[in-house]
């Protein structure tokens, strides 16, 4: 897609395209069009950095096409641009990743002014985002962080357990209120725990892994057990889809005991929930209870109450969550009537 804006006067003039291209996807991937907006333009040109080259310019230098490199401000590349372009030439600007935001205010109001230039401007995407790119954000910024923030580069598995923790508490209560744009901020700073998780990872030097092989594992995992979606297995219900999944789970942990992989961390209703899950494969389901104390009598009973909410296709755990919530509705109510 693109902006033209045709020169003022008729006759032979010169040329400003501003090409922009994504930097979540890789440098010289752009479209046919982008590549013979650079082939045509008499002269192409990017924001100096000395002797650095930027990944954009290397592609378009390693294709066979000279760039020039204009060092200075936003004011200086514009007053480069234009001189070119009074001039009668053609040329293309390489936007840098930042999306040089200066240079296009500074292109949008000279664009604007009256009279207008007597040259042509063009603002040209010359590639696009794929779904997931701000990713590759999330983990350049966060190896940033990383490498120059003391307060991130003290930090361990260890000690972000905690707030591992907390931020999964704090997602679930976004959810339970409905409130779209907590849940999206609580998801972003779960998704920070496993990007800085997987970060730091990357440092252990005899078991390191990084975010791809953490994004690689899961994937692999959905693709074996999904072979109704991605192989020729029928699955035309939800309960042939949930045996598949626990039959191939089984074959891949080859556990000794069915309880194995339940974290003994769970909030309490929810781990009864996992294993009477598991239970039910090994035990009957009226096995009496044992022990006569209170306490004893108590904990069967709220099995029993799991019991039936598993029956019911009801989450205990959400549905005593539920119950609260609307408890401390009824005393803030109470309190301020």
């Amino acid at each position: 897609m693109t902006d033209v804006r045709e020169p003022a006067g008729a006759g032979e003039s010169g040329r400003i395209t501003i090409l922009l291209t994504s930097p979540r996807v890789a440098p010289g991937l752009m479209t046919r069009a982008a590549w013979q907006s650079l082939t045509d333009a008499d002269e192409i040109a990017a924001a100096g950095r000395g002797q650095v080259l930027r990944g954009d310019v290397q592609a378009v230098v390693g294709s066979g096409l000279a760039v020039t490199q204009v060092e200075g401000d936003s004011g200086e590349h514009w007053g480069w641009l234009s001189s070119a372009a009074e001039a009668g030439r053609s040329v293309a600007w390489l936007v840098g990743d930042d999306g040089e935001p200066g240079l296009l205010r500074v292109v949008a109001e000279q664009v604007a002014r009256d009279p207008r230039p007597a040259y042509g401007v063009e603002i040209l995407h010359g590639s696009y985002d794929v779904p997931g790119a701000r990713l590759i954000d999330l983990v350049r910024v966060m190896d940033r962080i990383r490498r120059d923030c003391p307060w991130t580069q003290q930090e361990t598995h260890e000690s972000l357990a905690k707030y591992l923790l907390e931020e999964t508490y704090e997602t679930l209560e976004a959810l339970d209120t409905g409130d779209r744009a907590h849940l999206r901020e609580e998801l972003g700073d779960l998704l920070l725990q496993v990007a800085l998780n997987s970060r730091i990872a990357e440092e252990d030097p005899d078991d390191g892994f990084t975010i791809d092989d953490v994004a690689g594992g899961i994937v692999e995992k959905l693709i074996r057990r999904h072979p109704h979606v991605f192989a020729d297995v029928d699955a035309t219900d939800v309960a042939t889809v949930e045996a598949n999944w626990e039959a191939i789970k089984a074959t891949e942990k080859q556990r000794s005991s069915v309880l194995e992989g339940i974290p003994l961390a769970l909030p309490a209703l929810a781990l009864a929930d996992k294993v009477l899950g598991r239970a039910a494969k090994v035990l009957p389901a009226d096995l009496p209870p044992t022990g006569d104390s209170a306490q004893d009598r108590i904990g069967h009973h709220l099995l029993q109450l799991v019991r039936e909410s598993r029956a019911a296709g009801v989450d205990a755990e959400q549905a005593l969550r539920t119950a609260i919530r609307q408890l401390t509705t009824q005393i803030r109510t109470a309190e301020h009537p």
